[in-house]
C-alpha cells in the first residue's frame, strides 16, 4: 500500500541560525504592509590601478578577483594590461592585453612586484605573469584553492579568450594543462569556488535567440565538467528598458552619450554575470548590455551602455531579478567632482564575485570610459583613448544589497521558522526610527510570554549586528527556541537588512 502521507507531508520550517537571512525575495515572508524593498548602490571609491602610460598601457581589466595567499600573507590579483597594436583578427582589434600580477596587504593599495619571468619592451623587470607569446587575455580566470592536498594544483585557472581551458599550477605562474575538453564560451565568463557545494562554477557567455546569454557549468574535481544549460537571458522587460536608458544618458549633459544612436529596435542582452555565494544564497550581478547604434566596418559591434543589476538564486539554476531591475552599479558622469574625467562612463563590469572584507563588501570592477573606437566619439573624448579603462573599487555595507524600508507603521510577519540560537540579531539602520520584534506561536499567532511587541525594547541605532532585547534581556526563552514560531517586525522609519541568531 502507498503511504500517501509522503505526498502531503509539509517541509520543516526554515531554521534561523548563525547564517544571516536576507530579504532579497519572499522566502521568509508570510505577509507585510507599509514596507518597500530598496536597492542600495555601492559607494564608488575610485580607481585602484590605472594604465601606466610610460609602459605603453592604455587599458586595464580583469575577470578574476583578488585571492588571499595565507603563506605569503598577501592578496594576489591577476589582471590584464592592454596596449595599442596593429589591427588584427576579424574585427581589426587594436589592443593586445597581457596577463600581469599585483599584490596587496589590504586589498586597496596594490603593488607591481618585479617577477623577472618574461621579457617585454626589452626588459624582464616587470610584473608580466604569462608568456606574451600566448596572446590576448591568455589567463582568463585564476583561483587559489588552499583546500587541495596536492600543492601542484593549488592554483586553478581557465585559459583562453574564446573557450576556456582548465589548467593547474603550484604558484600561479607555471601552468600545466589538464587532459579535458575546453569549456565553450565566448569572450565573457565568470568563475568561482562554491564552498557549500564543494564545486567550481563557471558562468559562461554563449549566443542564443535572446542574444548573449549566461550558461552554468560546474565540476567537483576540475576534470569532469557538467553542463547545466542556460540560466539567464534578457527578455522583453530588458528590451523595453534599453532605449530609455540610452536616451537618459544622451539627454543628460553630465553624462557621456553613446556616440551612435540609430533607430534600430535592438534587443538588450546579458553581457555577463558574476555570482557571489552569500549566507546560503547566491547573489548575481547580471551585466545588461543596452546597444545604441551599429559601429560601421571594420570594427563592427555596437555602441551602448553596460551596467550591472542584481539577481538572486538558491540553487544557481533558477534566478530572480531584483527590485524591478534597477541599476545596481551604473555609469558615472563624464566629469568627477574634482574636475577630472571619470573612468566608468560607459561600461561597468564586475571582475568577479565581491569579497566580504570586515564590515564591508568589496566590489572590484572594470571601469571603462568608452564602447566603440575613437573615430565615432566627439573630439573632447579622443585624448582619453590613451587611458581607456581602470580597475576600480566600490563598497557596500555588510548584507547591504537590499533592505526592507518601513514607513511609520511598517510590519512584517514571517512564515513559521525555528530559532536555533540563544539570541536574535538584526542588521538595521534605525537611527531615525525604531525596529521592534515579537515572537509568535506559529499556529495561534499569539505572542509568546515575554516576547510581545510591547515587551521589546526596540533597536534605535544604525547597527550591523544589533541584539534584540525584551525588557532588558537578549536571551530567548526556552519556549521561543527549537520549535516553530513566527517573527513579527514593527519597522517604523527604519531599514531591515538581515536577521540571524
Amino acid at each position: 500500500m502507498i503511504d500517501r502521507s509522503l505526498f502531503t507531508r509539509t517541509a520543516a520550517p526554515p531554521v534561523i541560525g548563525k547564517q544571516r537571512q536576507l530579504f532579497l525575495d519572499d522566502f521568509l515572508i508570510d505577509e507585510m504592509s507599509g514596507l518597500t524593498r530598496t536597492i542600495h548602490q555601492p559607494v564608488k571609491r575610485g580607481p585602484l590601478l590605472t594604465p601606466d602610460s610610460e609602459a605603453g598601457e592604455i587599458a586595464l581589466q580583469s575577470r578574476s578577483v583578488p585571492q588571499w595567499n595565507s603563506e605569503k600573507k598577501l592578496w594576489e590579483w591577476w589582471y590584464w594590461a592592454g596596449g595599442a597594436c596593429e589591427p588584427y583578427g576579424p574585427y581589426k582589434s587594436t589592443q593586445l592585453s597581457l596577463t600581469q600580477y599585483l599584490t596587496s596587504t589590504d586589498g586597496v593599495e596594490w603593488h607591481k612586484p618585479s617577477l623577472g619571468l618574461y621579457e617585454w619592451n626589452g626588459s624582464k623587470d616587470n610584473n608580466v605573469a604569462m608568456d606574451p607569446a600566448m596572446g590576448h587575455r591568455a589567463l582568463y580566470h585564476c583561483i587559489r584553492e588552499e583546500r587541495d592536498a596536492d600543492p601542484a594544483r593549488r592554483y586553478k585557472a581557465l585559459m583562453g579568450h574564446h573557450n576556456r581551458k582548465p589548467m593547474v599550477s603550484a604558484d600561479g605562474f607555471d601552468w600545466r594543462p589538464l587532459e579535458v575538453d575546453d569549456i565553450p564560451s565566448s569572450d565573457e565568463s565568470h568563475f568561482f569556488y562554491d564552498e557549500s557545494q564543494r564545486r567550481f562554477v563557471g558562468m559562461v557567455k554563449r549566443g542564443t535567440v535572446w542574444g548573449r546569454s549566461v550558461f552554468y557549468v560546474s565540476t567537483a574535481d576540475f576534470i569532469e565538467w557538467r553542463e547545466h544549460g542556460i540560466v539567464l537571458h534578457a527578455d522583453d522587460i530588458d528590451w523595453a528598458n534599453r532605449l530609455p536608458r540610452v536616451l537618459a544618458a544622451a539627454a543628460d549633459e553630465r553624462y557621456l552619450s553613446p556616440p551612435l544612436i540609430d533607430e534600430e529596435d535592438y534587443i538588450a542582452e546579458t553581457y555577463q554575470m558574476a555570482v557571489m555565494p552569500y549566507e546560503g544564497i547566491y547573489v548575481g550581478f547580471p551585466g545588461i548590455f543596452n546597444p545604441a547604434g551599429a559601429i560601421p566596418p571594420p570594427q563592427m559591434n555596437h555602441t551602448g551602455l553596460n551596467q550591472t543589476e542584481l539577481a538572486m538564486s538558491r540553487d544557481l539554476l533558477h534566478w530572480r531579478r531584483l527590485c524591478d531591475r534597477q541599476v545596481f552599479l551604473g555609469i558615472s558622469p563624464w566629469q568627477a567632482d574634482d574636475g577630472s574625467v571619470n573612468w566608468d562612463t560607459a561600461q561597468l563590469l564586475p571582475c568577479g564575485h565581491p569579497l566580504v572584507m570586515g564590515d564591508e563588501i568589496y566590489i572590484y570592477y572594470n571601469a571603462c570610459r568608452f564602447r566603440g573606437h575613437k573615430e565615432v566619439y566627439p573630439e573632447k573624448c579622443r585624448p582619453y583613448f590613451n587611458a581607456l579603462s581602470a580597475l576600480a573599487l566600490a563598497t557596500l555595507r555588510l548584507d547591504g544589497f537590499v533592505s526592507l524600508d518601513g514607513d511609520a507603521r511598517g510590519e512584517l510577519r514571517t512564515r513559521p521558522v525555528t530559532l536555533e540560537g540563544e539570541s536574535l540579531r538584526v542588521n538595521v539602520d534605525a537611527a531615525r526610527g525604531r525596529v521592534r520584534v515579537a515572537i509568535l506561536d506559529a499556529e495561534t499567532l499569539k505572542p509568546l510570554e515575554g516576547h510581545a511587541l510591547d515587551d521589546c525594547d526596540g533597536v534605535t541605532s544604525d547597527d550591523l549586528r544589533a541584539a534584540v532585547t525584551w525588557r532588558g534581556t537578549a536571551t530567548l526563552s526556552p519556549t521561543a527556541r527549537r520549535r516553530p514560531v513566527r517573527l513579527k517586525f514593527a519597522i517604523g522609519g527604519a531599514s531591515l537588512y538581515a536577521i540571524w541568531t
